[in-house]
């Protein structure tokens, strides 16, 4: 309910004209460069641009905002959202610069010639793979590029990557979160055959019981709308190979697992196959939604910046968010790992607090009630 509160507000806030463009009195004279157009780095830029900085947006694809563009799908966020909140960013002074591969054809030297500093908010992409028989097979695909090819086709824009579709398709989708429940409503929207969705952990209870959860969060089945949509899913299944005819996948072979003395609190043990727990499910395409690992460490752009990553292949910061090298900041994903919209915000808003110390030796954006880290 808090969350249709303020989702009214906010849209009559807009629609009445209460929401409006905040350029910055004054210009600072320093400029900074923002890499990544997701959450963490609009929310950045447009905190930076406010304090008088001169903010350009460097995004890699052809249109801005990272996972929010092409990752959500639009039946969870229109991107006339996101359009309207990129024209008040302009309105403010940010520029954009789209199709901005930095580290690749956009070298780093020169980013670092042009700005008096750098924030790093390219999200957390690299996705967790499984190495099972037959992961060669054609059809079984990462989930990002699926998400990635339907939010285009719904926007109208072409596709260069060989086209992953699930339309008339029996379909499996692996993982239990967010990003699985994406791949289900956009397989529902191409009228799969039929969706499995498949989790290795067993079924979370239905209602939460406080008394053992708190403060931790809460262990508890969450039902999405696409699960509501159609489509079966499948607890304690844990996939060992996939199967296929002509180099196309076919067949998804599996065990039931189980759990044992396990009550939902605490660590869980390791899973045991149940004896006769055989899965085999007929089908022509699985997306693998299990996950993302950290950063894409094969990008240039972390190597030729020299900043250093942890063991989790994230970002290290310290607790000013500035990174190994001096002048270079990051926030969002690529910090803490694959985490909520609204934490990308947040971390986005403190980092662009922190630059804005470093450049004018203090800083009179607002600061979190509780920052993430005790101010330096």
């Amino acid at each position: 309910a808090i969350k249709q509160v303020e989702l009214a507000i906010v849209e009559r806030a807009f629609g009445e004209g209460w929401i409006v463009p905040e350029p910055a009195r004054r210009s600072s004279g320093r400029s900074v460069a923002v890499v990544g157009s997701g959450p963490a780095g609009l929310a950045a830029a447009q905190q930076l641009a406010r304090a008088g900085h001169a903010v350009t947006v460097f995004e890699r694809d052809d249109r801005p905002g990272g996972l929010l563009r092409y990752g959500i799908p639009d039946f969870k966020l229109e991107k006339a959202l996101i359009d309207r909140r990129i024209a008040q960013l302009e309105a403010e002074g940010v520029a954009f610069e789209l199709g901005a591969d930095v580290g690749g054809a956009l070298a780093v030297d020169a980013l670092r010639a042009r700005f008096d500093a750098v924030v790093l908010a390219t999200g957390a992409q690299a996705a967790r793979d499984l190495a099972l028989p037959g992961r060669e097979l054609a059809g079984v695909e990462l989930a990002l590029p699926y998400l990635v090819q339907r939010n285009r086709h719904v926007a109208g824009l072409p596709s260069d990557a060989a086209p992953i579709s699930a339309a008339g398709r029996r379909v499996a989708i692996l993982g239990g979160g967010d990003t699985s429940a994406d791949c289900l409503g956009n397989a529902h929207r191409e009228q799969a055959a039929h969706v499995y969705e498949l989790a290795h952990g067993p079924t979370p209870p239905a209602a939460r019981q406080p008394q053992r959860t708190w403060p931790e969060w809460p262990t508890l089945l969450r039902t999405y709308a696409a699960h509501q949509e159609g489509g079966e899913r499948i607890w304690c299944a844990e996939t060992l190979r996939f199967e296929g005819e002509d180099g196309q996948v076919r067949r998804l072979i599996g065990q039931q697992v189980e759990f044992p003395g396990y009550d939902g609190v605490g660590p869980r043990p390791k899973a045991r196959p149940v004896r006769g727990g055989e899965v085999v499910l007929d089908v022509d395409l699985v997306l693998l939604a299990i996950g993302f690992t950290g950063v894409e460490t094969g990008d240039a752009l972390y190597a030729d910046l020299g900043v250093a990553l942890t063991p989790r292949t994230t970002v290290d910061v310290g607790r000013d968010f500035q990174t190994s090298v001096p002048g270079v900041f990051a926030a969002g994903d690529c910090v803490r790992g694959a985490d909520l919209i609204v934490t990308a915000i947040a971390d986005g808003r403190e980092c662009a607090r922190a630059v804005d110390r470093f450049l004018e030796g203090r800083s009179w954006l607002p600061a979190r009630d509780r920052p993430r880290f005790a101010e330096a």
